[in-house]
C-alpha cells in the first residue's frame, strides 16, 4: 500500500475519532460558561483600555478615533455632494450664449 493512502486512512481516523469528542466537550457547559465568562472579561478591559487611550490621546490635544471617524464621515459625504454636483453640471446642456 502507498504510504501517503495509509497515512491519510489513518489520519482520518483519528480526526474523526477526535473531532466527535472534541465536539462533544466543546458543547459542554463545563466548557462554555468559563469560555463565556473569560470573553466578557476580557471585552470589558478593551473597552477600558480604548477608553483610556482616547482620554490620553484627548488630554494631549490630539484628534481621538471617534474623531478621526467623525472626520473621515464628514469627508465623504462631502465627497458624496461633490460627485453628485459634478454629474449634475455634466447632464446640464452646453450654454450657447457669448460673454
Amino acid at each position: 500500500m502507498n504510504p501517503w493512502e495509509l497515512y491519510k486512512k489513518y489520519f482520518n481516523a483519528w480526526e474523526g475519532a477526535t473531532a466527535t469528542y472534541l465536539e462533544h466537550w466543546l458543547k459542554s457547559p463545563l466548557v462554555l460558561e468559563p469560555a463565556g465568562a473569560w470573553l466578557s472579561a476580557t471585552m470589558k478591559l478593551k473597552a477600558q483600555a480604548d477608553q483610556a487611550t482616547a482620554s490620553f490621546w484627548g488630554n494631549i490635544g490630539l484628534p481621538t478615533k471617534r474623531d478621526q471617524e467623525r472626520a473621515l464621515h464628514k469627508l465623504n459625504q462631502l465627497e458624496s455632494k461633490l460627485l453628485d454636483l459634478e454629474e449634475k453640471l455634466a447632464d446640464l446642456p452646453p450654454s450657447t450664449g457669448s460673454r
